[in-house]
């Protein structure tokens, strides 16, 4: 998919980590969202309707990091990017989330982990490494 929309630099607060005054006190997390799309429908019928309404995403995007705290930002961007990955005319993601006050004892500019996940992606499960050597049964040897 050639076409993208950006939502870059989203900012809310959330209570994400694993330390518990990162659950109680909360922080800053900031996101990025590169969306794949094919905007042609779009730019022929100049109509909102034929594209993803990146208000209305920003909106689902920020009660999710308000939302259920979890200990990695990995979680983290794995929620927003199937969040992303619910509006239908989205093929493809690439989501960021940038965590700039990490408890980190030295300076830093920048702490982020960015997933991309395709429609139709398998959902892999936590442990699963996703190794194509890993065999079909896992009482097969090879």
């Amino acid at each position: 998919m050639r076409d993208r929309v950006a939502l870059r630099g989203l900012r809310a607060r959330g209570h994400h980590g694993v330390f518990d005054f990162e659950r109680r006190e909360g922080q800053d997390f900031v996101v990025d969202a590169v969306l794949h799309l094919d905007a042609a429908p779009a730019a022929a019928s100049d109509d909102v309707a034929d594209t993803v309404h990146y208000g209305l995403l920003a909106d689902r995007l920020v009660a999710i990091v308000t939302g259920e705290p979890v200990n990695l930002i990995e979680t983290l961007a794995e929620r927003l990017a199937g969040e992303c990955l619910a509006e239908p005319l989205v093929e493809r993601v690439e989501v960021t989330v940038h965590k700039p006050s990490a408890p980190i004892e030295h300076e830093f500019a920048d702490v982020a982990v960015t997933v991309t996940r395709d429609r139709g992606e398998p959902r892999r499960e936590p442990g699963d490494l996703g190794d194509p050597r890993d065999p079909a049964d896992p009482g097969e040897r090879t």
